[in-house]
């Protein structure tokens, strides 16, 4: 009986290690991924809309100056192209963004929820970011939903 319930122990061990193990790769991978995400955006590369679902949900939510929030919702469709003009001029000011504070949760199996506090390079304070990466069947990793905290009140304009 003593050697069954080692063995029982060992092979629990065993599952529980592979299992860990996978989740810690895939939340590392999802890291990784949001990492060189962060790298293209800071190097003004034209391939950050490829880090993108073509369905993602994009969220930009609005700090008023008194504090209130409103989210404005756009389609992929329209952030390309908003992301077209606004690397030009962020290219031009040297804009980049520094995150800190870092999680990865994971949402689902192959789903990980990426919460940081971005850091605009031209000054300001620190905002709420929160990205939705998923793996997807080939492998590779794009981003789902991307909700960013701004202070920018044009965006404003879009609210519905």
């Amino acid at each position: 009986m003593n050697k069954l319930i080692k063995k029982t122990i060992f092979t629990a061990f065993v599952i529980f290690s592979v299992a860990l193990n996978c989740f810690a790769s895939n939340a590392d991978d999802a890291k990784k991924f949001f990492n060189r995400y962060v790298s293209a955006a800071n190097s003004y590369s034209d391939s950050v809309p490829d880090f993108y679902s073509s369905n993602a949900k994009i969220i930009r939510q609005v700090v008023k100056p008194n504090g209130q929030t409103v989210d404005v919702p756009f389609t992929m469709a329209q952030y390309k192209n908003q992301m077209k003009i606004s690397a030009k001029i962020a290219k031009m000011k040297n804009y980049k963004n520094a995150y800190s504070g870092i999680t990865v949760k994971k949402i689902n199996a192959n789903t990980y929820q990426i919460d940081a506090y971005r850091q605009p390079s031209l000054g300001g304070d620190k905002l709420k970011t929160s990205t939705t990466v998923q793996k997807q069947p080939n492998g590779s990793w794009l981003i789902i939903k991307e909700m960013m905290q701004t202070k920018e009140q044009i965006f404003l304009k879009y609210a519905k």
